[in-house]
């Protein structure tokens, strides 16, 4: 089973994606979780590099990296022989390129790499997440001040209006948003 979890930075995707895969282990299930950008290859460090910097070009090249690293996994792990692949970002990394290219570059990429009915947008409203990201975080990268949070928002939310996304409230405590994730897993 191929899941997906993808949200604003600070919407809690790596925590309720780490969240399952414990209860995978205690099931007795095998899993792989992916967590992107990646550190453990060149494309998700350089989209890590990039992320920390400012400007347009920054941007742009942390947004492309990311995808690189996200078509690496796919190509990797997607077809392994397990019980669950789970991925934290997946294709709303497109809404972090530029207005004019992201939705063009979400359509692209929904065509390329393969999708799941198991396709989780934690919706976390950008005070919440800035608010997370100011408590968890001792270094932000460049998406994460309130302002881009807001932006980005807009952006993420009108892509997760699309039928492959199950929309999960992600302003509540994270073992509720667990519960509606198995619920709708069947687990």
């Amino acid at each position: 089973m191929f899941i997906v979890f993808d949200g604003l930075d600070g919407s809690g995707k790596s925590t309720q994606a780490t969240m399952l895969c414990k209860y995978l282990e205690s099931l007795g299930s095998s899993y792989i979780m992916r967590a992107h950008p990646s550190g453990d290859n060149f494309f998700g460090r350089k989209s890590r590099a990039y992320l920390l910097l400012e400007g347009k070009r920054a941007r742009v090249s942390a947004s492309l990296f990311y995808l690189l690293d996200v078509v690496r996994s796919v190509m990797l792990y997607y077809w392994r022989r397990i019980d669950y692949v789970v991925f934290v970002r997946y294709l709303m990394g497109t809404a972090y390129l530029p207005e004019s290219l992201y939705k063009l570059g979400y359509l692209f990429f929904l065509r390329v790499v393969p999708s799941s009915p198991h396709m989780f947008f934690i919706n976390t409203s950008p005070h919440e997440a800035h608010k997370r990201i100011e408590q968890n975080r001792s270094q932000k990268e460049m998406f994460e001040s309130l302002e881009r949070l807001q932006k980005v928002h807009k952006k993420v939310t009108s892509l997760a209006s699309r039928p492959e996304w199950t929309v999960i409230d992600g302003n509540r405590q994270s073992d509720e948003i667990q519960r509606d994730v198995r619920a709708s897993l069947g687990l």
